[in-house]
């Protein structure tokens, strides 16, 4: 059984600050370890379900956060960026049995995380069908499109609710609230002790997951500084309309994924 996790940072427990999210930073390092305790959680938890190839996609920022030492022999690591359309989910085929997400947050839009943010910190928000749209469900339609279930997450609170919507039978560990500024954590030990459980049942669930693909996908995008908005515009297939905001239809998300990898 051949398994991909993808890990982001800005979900895991603790993650408070913009100062923790760049290699180097001051927070960084310490937040970086837990990225990688619950990266590991999460595949010692796919290896119990029975998992004999575990990818493993440092999906933040530099793509090099992850200490890769001490994990299980079964795991291989994909660092840095590919520059391809399937961006966190870089390498990711129809030959893989499930996706898990770990260390994934709210959506530009959403107050469920002091983090929130969809890609990159210079757009309001990113909408799929007038609905805003998160990290996970952007990639996950993605995967869905190849046949691969996505099955496991973690990350904030509000972000479980908003999977939820999309398909209930996605498990997922909420290892922290946001309000406001601020976060409220579980500790680290207990936030890995549920991503292990977690992915674990996940996967041997993992035919009880169905993400629906719509038919045909219109992303919106509204960026915070209006020139971007006129530069994305100029995309083929892309329309302006408004100030801040651009369009873009497709029948396929990898058609809206490839537009996305060039204009957002």
């Amino acid at each position: 059984m051949k398994v991909y996790i993808s890990v982001d940072l800005e979900g895991v427990t603790g993650s408070t600050s913009w100062q923790s999210t760049n290699l180097g930073d001051i927070e960084h390092a310490a937040v970086a370890a837990q990225m990688k305790a619950e990266a590991l959680a999460a595949a010692q938890g796919a290896v119990e379900a029975g998992a004999d190839e575990v990818y493993i996609k440092d999906a933040h920022d530099s793509g090099r956060n992850i200490d890769i030492t001490g994990f299980p022999k079964e795991c291989r690591f994909i660092r840095d960026w590919m520059f391809s359309p399937e961006s966190m989910v870089g390498g990711l085929t129809a030959d893989f049995d499930a996706l898990l997400f770990v260390g994934y947050h709210s959506p530009a839009g959403f107050d469920g995380s002091p983090l929130a943010h969809t890609m990159n910190r210079g757009n309001n928000y990113v909408k799929l069908n007038g609905e805003l749209c998160s990290e996970f469900l952007m990639h996950a339609l993605y995967a869905a499109e190849l046949g691969v279930p996505s099955v496991f997450l973690s990350g904030d609170e509000a972000l479980c609710g908003h999977v939820h919507t999309y398909d209930p039978n996605i498990r997922t560990v909420a290892v922290k609230k946001g309000i406001g500024a601020a976060t409220i954590s579980i500790t680290p030990e207990e936030a890995c002790a549920r991503i292990r459980a977690g992915a674990k049942d996940a996967i041997l669930n993992r035919a009880a997951c169905h993400l629906a693909v719509p038919e045909s996908i219109t992303m919106e995008i509204n960026f915070k500084e209006h020139y971007r908005a006129r530069q994305a515009g100029f995309y083929p297939g892309a329309v302006q309309t408004g100030p801040h905001t651009v369009e873009f239809s497709g029948k396929t998300m990898l058609e809206v994924m490839t537009a996305r990898m060039f204009i957002l």
